[in-house]
């Protein structure tokens, strides 16, 4: 298929192919910076700045965004801790692999995604009162939010906007956190964890032990990461000549990996969060045949590799009913956080836990040189010692082992 194909969507937006040329005053809102700290200065809210040291990356429109190295308090996901734990596994593993500063809070709530776009159990004031009491939480440690869940990311980031631009919700709000005690804040950045894999990846490559360089994966970039307050994204010309939003797809560039352009890359994974929720039938045909289905017979891919909650878990665990229907299907799904975590060594199951995913994952470690079958023996000898009480769990120093096969 040819690249003027793939583009078409991109040409219609542009009209003419090649490399969108973005201009930062074509940018759908302002540099919301200028607005928050006109605000702090009236006394309205507290600014909570990007910790020293941070990456700076561009965004669709050449912004500059500050992504912290560490500092971080991590913003947890509710499907990742619930049905992927691996995921949010390797986010932690990585940061403690490269010794960074960083604080598992204990206080987080729900970014309560699941009322603001799936049901009308909610309203406005209540959905920025959450954020706002989360992100006053972090500020409290004195560590900087990180966001693990795309749909927390791309819901905070239409929350802030909402609170930055209408006084009258600032001041409901502001009511709200007086009764919890907390403070107004709000973070310079929205950063989202695959932005710091992104700015992390050079380093990553670095400490790379599992060669990946015979992979071709498909990249699903998630919605509510790039096409909600879409300015905020990571781009870079580089990256499919500037088409695509940055993340993921660099990190794997970074690793061997060969990210190969497919027809539906725009298309939703299916989860669209009330999707799942009321029309789980729908979810499931459409992760299987408008994404899998097609990667398989354009590209045939080693992996598809994702950065959202919904993403993962829609496409690895809907290609069961593909299966029974006999289309084509069959292909693990990871998180660009995993896919990092084994390139650096992680136990596939201590750490990345393969064996939450559903779609068979066994060609993919046969392809990578890892000994599964061994590493499996390893885990179910530590459930055992769990069982008996030898030991109440895994413990840090056996997960953060790198395995070389």
């Amino acid at each position: 298929m040819s690249v003027s194909t793939l583009l078409s969507f991109d040409e219609l937006l542009t009209k003419k192919a090649g490399v969108v040329q973005r201009d930062p005053a074509q940018a759908p809102t302002h540099d919301l910076r200028e607005t928050l700290f006109e605000l702090e200065a009236k006394g309205e809210l507290i600014v909570q700045r990007v910790p020293e040291p941070y990456f700076e990356v561009k965004t669709k429109y050449g912004r500059t965004k500050k992504i912290p190295l560490e500092h971080t308090w991590h913003h947890k996901s509710c499907g990742q801790c619930g049905h992927i734990p691996g995921y949010t596994g390797s986010i932690f593993w990585l940061h403690r692999q490269f010794g960074l500063d960083h604080v598992d809070p204990t206080d987080q709530t729900s970014c309560t995604g699941w009322n603001y776009y799936a049901s009308g159990a909610s309203n406005a004031v209540a959905q920025l009162a959450v954020m706002a009491r989360n992100f006053a939480a972090a500020y409290e440690t004195g560590y900087y939010p990180l966001i693990h869940c795309g749909t927390s990311y791309g819901h905070y980031k239409e929350a802030r906007e909402e609170l930055i631009h209408h006084r009258q919700m600032r001041d409901q709000v502001r009511r709200v956190l007086d009764k919890l005690g907390k403070p107004l804040v709000v973070p310079e950045e929205i950063v989202h964890y695959s932005e710091w894999v992104h700015a992390m990846r050079d380093r990553i490559a670095a400490r790379q032990v599992v060669a990946m360089d015979h992979l071709t994966a498909c990249v699903h970039p998630a919605c509510h990461y790039y096409k909600i307050v879409a300015e905020d994204a990571i781009y870079d010309d580089a990256v499919f000549g500037g088409q695509r939003t940055a993340t993921v797809t660099a990190t794997l560039g970074a690793l061997g990996i060969t990210a190969a352009d497919y027809s539906t890359w725009f298309d939703c994974c299916g989860f669209g969060f009330r999707h799942v929720l009321v029309q789980r039938d729908f979810t499931r045909s459409f992760a299987v045949q408008r994404k899998i289905d097609v990667m398989k017979n354009e590209i045939d891919p080693d992996l598809v590799v994702t950065h959202d909650t919904g993403c993962v878990t829609t496409l690895d665990k809907s290609q069961f009913s593909g299966k029974a229907h006999n289309f084509n299907v069959g292909v693990p799904v990871l998180s660009d956080a995993q896919v990092a975590a084994l390139a650096m060594g992680a136990h596939p199951f201590r750490v990345v836990q393969l064996h939450w995913h559903s779609t068979d994952w066994r060609p993919l470690m046969a392809k990578l040189g890892i000994d599964w079958q061994a590493r499996w023996a390893e885990f179910e000898a530590d459930l055992d010692d769990i069982r008996s009480g030898k030991k109440a769990g895994l413990t840090w120093a056996e997960a953060d082992q790198p395995v070389v096969s």
